[in-house]
């Protein structure tokens, strides 16, 4: 694929913002015709700049689920700590996300929880047992700040 250019920013700028959008409308748009519209998106996905659609789900609606934000520091930094400890994250659906960091903590971990007794299995049984960790540490959130951005921007 050729580079990103302003055409395919706002694509993506208005995919982001809605994924269920027409094709029609996001060549309206962009200017673009129908076609040439789902040719760029096409790319844009072959090339992985576009890696899936999802749902944003508002879990309020449908369970009380808390997210909980993890802090993990490894042992040791080493390639053979790190691919360890990446092969065993991805056996956990539970772990919805795990980023490699910089700064104080070389892993953020996402998980969603009904409680905080739900939590401590996951502590227990998972995190704890992950690979060359060295110490966790967890945040509960109050609320997602952001959640309802997608409601405002219509």
């Amino acid at each position: 694929m050729e580079a990103i250019d302003a055409i395919d920013r706002n694509l993506l700028r208005l995919l982001r913002l809605n994924g269920r959008i027409s094709n029609a409308a996001l060549a309206a748009e962009v200017g673009l015709s129908a076609s040439a519209c789902l040719r760029r998106v096409k790319l844009l996905e072959e090339a992985g700049v576009i890696r899936g659609y999802t749902a944003l789900i508002d879990n309020g609606q449908i369970e009380s689920a808390i997210a909980v934000i993890i802090n993990i520091t490894l042992e040791r930094q080493t390639e053979d700590y790190l691919n360890r400890f990446e092969a065993a994250v991805r056996k956990h659906p539970e772990i919805q996300e795990c980023f490699l960091m910089t700064g104080g903590s070389d892993y953020i971990l996402r998980v969603e929880v009904a409680s905080a007794g739900a939590f401590e299995r996951i502590h227990k049984e998972i995190l704890s047992a992950l690979p060359g960790v060295l110490r966790i540490h967890s945040s509960f959130s109050i609320r997602n700040v952001l959640a309802s951005r997608s409601k405002n921007r219509r």
